[in-house]
This record gives structure tokens, C-alpha cells and sequence, in this order.
């Protein structure tokens, strides 16, 4: 992978870490469905009047817009509503790791690996420590929504893969009109679950710090991040790709404690070490065992 590859990634995984405080910011003063919502308009529109569609059948853009977008946000924004705390979010979500695989399995062939599968048993470890500490910034059903967040993200790779190499122009035509499919089912989902009153009343009252949030939502965790991740991801296997997600947690506890206050407790710490830790041996376990392999063979031939 070039260096200058390695940078926007690192780049992507910062946007994303420091997304979530932008989020929690959002959601103090929006409803999340209709936050969620406001997020894909302004994704799509002026955008959509001068960006052309993709070269992509139809059915895989809105796909794409439905089930990354849609799918993903709506939860995780819900999530974060329901008081799930922002920072062990960014930290949740990272078992898309394991979803994707469990989709390439499915729909792409692909054969787990032992190490990948004992990755995931020590990162289901980690949710599990999450799971036992309801109560405060931690719910049943955020934790709930986040997993489905997650499932939605998984999925959501696994499609990006079926695009075949794109250019970046075309990558980001994809964002656009993602935007635009994944738009008017969250309106008509705001409209039944949180109504129109809630609606009027979040585009007229709209306070500076929501503008703002949406502001970077849209144009850096939307626009750049996605559009870099998605083309690094036709690119690049996405073994090479999937490992830079592992920066996101670092920088989003980083972001809540600084902007948030968020606290840090030795829970959290072990909840963090234990989903890395499976991350880790789910992108880097083949390599080391491959490596102690090699090593061991060495020595017996000495």
C-alpha cells in the first residue's frame, strides 16, 4: 500500500473517531430519526444536480444507500439517543470486523480462518463485559441497536465489494446518490415514529451546534470518509483496508473525553482491550501464525 494510502486512512479513522462527539452533539437538540434524516438531505442536495449518477446498476446504489447508510445510521444515531455513551460506541461498532467476514463467508465464498474465528470469540468477550454494565451510559437496548449498527456496516462492505475497482470520482457519485435513496425512507420513518410537529420543529429551531455537527457529519464523515474508505476498499483486499478501523475507537474515546468529559473506567478498559484484541487476531493472526510457523521450521532444521 503507498504511503500517502496509509495517511488517508489514518485520516479516515480520525474523522470517524471524532464523528461521534459531532453526533452527540447533534442529538441534543434533534430527535434521531429526523437528525439521521437531516444528515442524508444534506448529503444529497445541491450535490445531486451536479454530481452524475455512478456507472452502477440501479439496484446496487440504492442498496448501498439503504443498507451503509439507512440501516447504519439509523441505529447508531438511536443508540446514541437512548444514552448509550458516544466514545464506547466507536468502540461496539468495530465488531462490523466480524460481520463482514460472516457475509463474505455467505455471499462471496470466502473461507474463515481458525485465528478469525477465535478473534471473534475474544471480542464477543469484550461485548459481554459491556452487556454487564447496564445501566448509566451503557442500555440494553443501545447495545442492542449498536450490534444491528454493526450488522448494517458488515453487510454494507461486503456490497461495496461487488463494485469491482472505481475511480474516485466515481466513488463519491456513489456517496451522492447513496444519500439520495437512503433520504425518503428515514423522512417517512421520522414522520411515523417522532412525527411532523418534531420535524417543523428541528429544520425551524435549529441551534448553531446542531448546524455545526451536521456540518462535519456531512461533509468530513460523509463525504471524505466514506469516499476514501470506499475506494480504498476496491482498491485494496480488505484484509489490508479493514485494520485501519482499529485506529476509530482510539480516536473517538479521545474525542469524548476531551469534548464530552466522558470517564474512563477499568471496565471500559477491559471491554477495549478485549475487542481489540480479538480485532487484532481476526487482521493479524494468519500473519503470526504463519511467521511462528516458519520460525518453528527453522529451528527444527537446525
Amino acid at each position: 500500500m503507498k504511503i500517502s494510502h496509509i495517511f488517508l486512512l489514518i485520516l479516515v479513522a480520525a474523522i470517524w473517531g471524532f464523528n461521534f462527539v459531532a453526533i452527540k452533539v447533534g442529538l441534543n437538540h434533534v430527535q434521531p430519526l429526523t437528525f439521521t434524516a437531516m444528515r442524508f438531505f444534506f448529503a444529497a442536495f445541491p450535490a445531486i444536480f451536479f454530481v452524475k449518477r455512478p456507472k452502477l446498476p440501479l439496484h446496487k446504489i440504492a442498496a448501498y444507500g439503504l443498507v451503509m447508510f439507512a440501516g447504519q445510521f439509523t441505529f447508531l444515531f438511536t443508540a446514541i439517543h437512548a444514552g448509550f455513551s458516544p466514545g464506547l460506541a466507536s468502540l461496539v461498532l468495530q465488531v462490523q470486523a466480524f460481520f463482514t467476514i460472516g457475509f463474505a463467508v455467505l455471499f462471496l465464498s470466502e473461507k474463515p480462518l481458525l485465528v478469525q474465528l477465535l478473534g471473534a470469540l475474544v471480542a464477543a468477550g469484550g461485548i459481554a463485559v459491556v452487556a454487564l454494565h447496564n445501566g448509566g451510559e451503557v442500555t440494553v437496548t443501545g447495545l442492542s441497536l449498536l450490534i444491528l449498527a454493526a450488522i448494517s456496516w458488515g453487510a454494507g462492505n461486503v456490497l461495496t465489494k461487488t463494485f469491482g475497482k472505481i475511480g474516485k470520482k466515481e466513488m463519491f457519485g456513489i456517496i451522492i446518490w447513496g444519500s439520495l435513496f437512503a433520504f425518503p425512507p428515514l423522512v417517512a420513518l421520522a414522520f411515523i415514529m417522532e412525527g411532523p410537529d418534531t420535524i417543523r420543529q428541528s429544520v425551524t429551531g435549529m441551534a448553531p451546534a446542531t448546524l455545526w455537527s451536521l456540518a462535519y457529519i456531512v461533509c468530513l464523515s460523509t463525504y471524505v470518509g466514506y469516499s476514501i474508505w470506499s475506494r480504498m476498499l476496491t482498491n485494496y483486499s480488505a484484509v489490508v483496508v479493514a485494520p485501519f478501523t482499529l485506529l476509530v475507537p482510539a480516536f473517538g474515546m479521545l474525542g469524548a473525553a476531551i469534548f464530552l468529559g466522558e470517564a474512563y473506567p477499568l471496565w471500559k478498559f477491559l471491554a477495549t482491550l478485549l475487542i481489540i484484541s480479538g480485532l487484532c487476531l481476526n487482521q493479524f493472526g494468519a500473519k503470526l501464525q504463519k511467521f511462528l510457523r516458519q520460525k518453528l521450521k527453522v529451528k527444527l532444521a537446525l
